[in-house]
C-alpha cells in the first residue's frame, strides 16, 4: 500500500500554495476562496461577503478544498 506524504500549508511558500490550489481545485470560485483564505488570510466572514455566500457555505468549501489539498 502506497504511503501518502503529509503536506502542511505552513511548510509551503505562497507560490507553491498557488500552484497546488490551481492543480487540485477545479472551480474558479473555490480557487479564489482558497487563495484568499490561505495566502491573503481573509476571514470566513469577509470571504462570505466577497463571494455573496453564507459563512457556512464558505466553511464547507474551505473544508472540502483542504481535504483535497492536504
Amino acid at each position: 500500500m502506497a504511503r501518502r506524504e503529509h503536506v502542511n500549508a505552513d511548510n509551503l511558500t505562497n507560490s507553491e500554495l498557488s500552484i497546488l490550489i490551481y492543480e487540485k481545485i477545479h472551480s474558479a470560485r473555490d480557487r479564489d476562496i482558497m487563495k484568499d483564505r490561505l495566502i491573503n488570510g481573509l476571514t470566513y466572514e469577509r470571504l462570505a461577503e466577497k463571494h455573496d455566500l453564507s459563512v457556512r457555505q464558505v466553511k464547507n468549501i474551505v473544508y472540502k478544498a483542504m481535504d483535497r489539498l492536504f
